[in-house]
């Protein structure tokens, strides 16, 4: 005799919570576009690599999910949307933090793409990998320092934050974070000892980056005091041996000037 068909309870929970995220966060967000880590001149290239396996930064791309459950999905869903209900709920019920879509966004990575910290605190404890990146080389840790979300951070680093994470520029955290003028990321990287004076794809330092790519500002002056301060090397030149000191001369930047010269940077 044939027996019927039963569903599980896992079955039927995630049809019940599938229908639970669609009514709570609309559609299902289908890999939501975000933006990359860092904003570079025209003309700047990068590494070309291939989907799966890794990339030309020689940064291990995560196997994309050929089948992400209901539940899954909805979690990243919801912490794409902020519904910290709703990802508490979805975890309960067996959502798995490490889950990625076929772009390998993680509910983590969304939750900073999209500035939900307390999501992203909620799945940082529930085991999320701050490390992991997506297709585009960003991850949790290194997407937050670009973004000057501070307590993230401060959260990426008490759980395992690699300090020699890349993006797809090669570029570290602390680029990042200088590039964009977040001193209060910077000040905590360099709390942790991260590498002062690694040099990226466009052969440029942290210092350099924020000279160059910065407004001149007062954030930006403390940003270049504060990596002096941690040992950077105030000659270290770009590809066309152009110093930091000449660069922001150029610009007129005279504090940043003062600065440099007094680390003995010409």
């Amino acid at each position: 005799m044939t027996r019927p068909f039963v569903r599980t309870r896992r079955q039927a929970l995630a049809e019940m919570l599938g229908l639970m995220g669609l009514l709570s966060c609309g559609a299902l967000l289908a890999g939501q576009g975000g933006p990359t880590l860092a904003a570079r001149p025209a003309g700047s290239t990068e590494g070309a690599g291939s989907s799966r396996g890794t990339q030309g930064n020689g940064a291990h791309v995560p196997n994309r999910s050929e089948g992400i459950s209901a539940l899954d999905r909805n979690l990243i869903t919801a912490a794409t949307g902020g519904d910290l209900e709703l990802v508490n709920r979805l975890l309960a019920a067996g959502a798995s933090a490490q889950a990625v879509d076929e772009r390998g966004r993680s509910a983590l990575l969304a939750a900073v793409y999209n500035r939900r910290g307390d999501v992203a605190k909620t799945l940082t404890l529930a085991g999320a990998d701050v490390n992991r990146k997506d297709a585009e080389s960003n991850s949790p840790f290194l997407l937050a320092a670009a973004t000057g979300q501070v307590e993230v951070v401060r959260l990426a680093l008490s759980h395992g934050a690699d300090l020699a994470s890349t993006d797809r520029y090669d570029g570290t955290a602390l680029i990042a974070a200088s590039q964009h003028g977040n001193v209060e990321v910077v000040k905590l990287l360099l709390q942790k000892g991260i590498a002062v004076d690694h040099v990226n794809q466009l052969g440029w330092t942290a210092l350099l980056e924020a000279v160059v790519l910065g407004d001149g500002s007062a954030r930006y002056e403390e940003i270049v005091q504060l990596l002096i301060d941690a040992g950077a090397d105030a000659n270290l030149a770009d590809r066309e041996g152009v110093s930091p000191t000449r660069h922001a001369r150029e610009r007129g930047y005279k504090s940043m000037v003062k600065i440099l010269m007094r680390a003995r940077g010409h």
